[in-house]
């Protein structure tokens, strides 16, 4: 629920009700919404939740029930306008679009007519999306309530679904009818940094060229059963060489990504930002962690968690702009960007709080463009709605943030992995800023995070393809 829920449930009698008297209520559709609908109905059809049959049907997306939508109108009338003691008589709706993931609806019932024969009432409904375009209308019929009624609320308990494999297919879709790209995998000598590229290559995300020993790389495919066939192998001798190689391979256009294997983050970084035969370009290198949370409606974009350690103020905006961009590739026009700090008001003790101010004004200066800044933030306004108004924060990124851009590395790093841990985050990382995507994953990271990555990587370099024809 999108609506803070008050402590009692009372309802509004036949007599108190007039005619242009309305009442409202707002959802938000989210994976688990429909996972529960069609538990609870029976309802598999897979438009709602087979995240491959639904790219080929016309929404071109998983979608919603339409149900759903109709569910939120009997919510509100039986809960709040009239209330207890109603008694529903008969519906008749309009469905005139999907509701996809991550749609806002507001609900909207108003008394039309009253017959006092009976005590029935007439309300006109209508349901719309956060764009304002209508997805449901029509009417409800209902008996009204004469006698008025008032109790505690019934709290129910917390149902939580946690769909691992329906997140990861949805995250695999934003890639859904483009080709796979060449990409050179850097050391891939261990399970998962092996199975993760071919995992990839099999959903038809990236065309792997697997970068190191080739006896190393052969065994540990024979030790965990994963077929090497059609796949090119380049033969050098150990892991230094692996960087070298794999983003020589993409200076020279052969690959069109990069990633990460069994090597350590500073061997492939070290090759990537050398200042002869490296990948560098004008904007600075930094990493964002995409995270898919049950719990939130939409991926959580985090930046930067594996690169710079204690950016300036200038790399900030750098590394802001580099995650709008990225945001903007997803699919959001204009990302909603939290700065994070540990307070949300500015002080001379606390340099993100300074740093956030100054961004907040570079963005104002169109320094900075293409997303909504705010900041500072704390972690729970910038993800909380009623974290921000508890505390009186108005702001139009606080409570929806698209993308949480943390002080430093440290702070970053914990907040991904505790969101992964804890939080049962599907995560993806890439590297931003570089002449190719780089798939920088760690390495405990599982075959089903790397294949994720890939997908992102997979969309950039098409997205950089289009720039250049375009």
């Amino acid at each position: 629920m999108d609506q803070a829920v008050p402590q009692f449930i009372q309802n509004r009698t036949f007599d108190e009700i007039q005619v242009g008297d309305h009442a409202q209520l707002v959802r938000t559709l989210r994976p688990d919404d429909i996972h529960l609908f069609a538990i609870m109905s029976g309802d598999v059809n897979p438009t709602h939740v087979d995240t491959e049959y639904a790219r080929s049907s016309q929404f071109r997306e998983v979608v919603g029930h339409s149900m759903w939508g109709s569910t939120l109108i009997s919510s509100i009338l039986g809960t709040e306008f009239p209330g207890p003691g109603t008694v529903y008589v008969s519906q008749s709706l309009n469905f005139w679009r999907p509701i996809t993931i991550g749609d806002t609806l507001t609900i909207t019932v108003t008394c039309r007519e009253k017959y006092e024969h009976n005590h029935h009432i007439v309300f006109d409904c209508l349901a719309v999306n956060q764009d304002g375009l209508r997805v449901i209308d029509g009417t409800a019929e209902v008996q009204a309530p004469t006698e008025k009624v008032k109790r505690l609320r019934v709290h129910l308990p917390e149902v939580t679904i946690s769909d691992r494999e329906l997140r990861y297919r949805h995250l695999l879709s934003i890639t859904a009818g483009m080709s796979p790209i060449p990409i050179a995998v850097a050391h891939p000598c261990d399970a998962e940094s092996l199975r993760g590229p071919l995992q990839a290559a099999a959903a038809g995300l990236v065309d792997p060229v697997l970068v190191g020993p080739e006896a190393k790389i052969r065994a540990v495919a024979e030790q965990e059963g994963l077929s090497l066939k059609g796949f090119r192998i380049v033969d050098v001798p150990h892991s230094h060489a692996s960087a070298e190689t794999a983003v020589a391979l993409a200076r020279d256009g052969v690959v069109e990504a990069l990633m990460k294997g069994s090597l350590h983050t500073d061997e492939l970084m070290g090759a990537v930002v050398a200042k002869v035969g490296g990948l560098r370009t004008a904007r600075r290198i930094s990493h964002v962690f995409l995270a898919d949370v049950p719990t939130y409606p939409h991926p959580l974009l985090i930046t930067d968690a594996a690169i710079n350690i204690e950016p300036t103020l200038e790399e900030k905006a750098d590394i802001i702009q580099n995650a709008i961009e990225l945001a903007q590739m997803l699919g959001v026009p204009q990302p909603l960007v939290a700065i994070l700090s540990a307070v949300e008001t500015v002080t001379p003790k606390i340099r993100s709080t300074i740093d956030a101010a100054a961004l907040c004004k570079m963005a104002d200066r169109r320094q900075i463009k293409g997303g909504l800044l705010d900041g500072p933030l704390a972690f729970d306004n910038a993800v909380s709605l009623v974290a921000a108004k508890t505390k009186g924060i108005v702001s139009p990124v606080a409570g929806k943030a698209d993308i949480l851009v943390v002080p430093d590395l440290e702070s970053g790093n914990m907040l991904a992995k505790q969101l992964e841990y804890l939080g049962d985050a599907l995560m993806a990382g890439v590297v931003l800023g570089a002449r190719v995507p780089i798939v920088l994953t760690s390495r405990a990271d599982t075959a089903e995070t790397r294949a994720a990555s890939c997908a992102i990587a997979q969309l950039m370099a098409h997205k950089k393809r289009e720039a250049l024809l375009g």
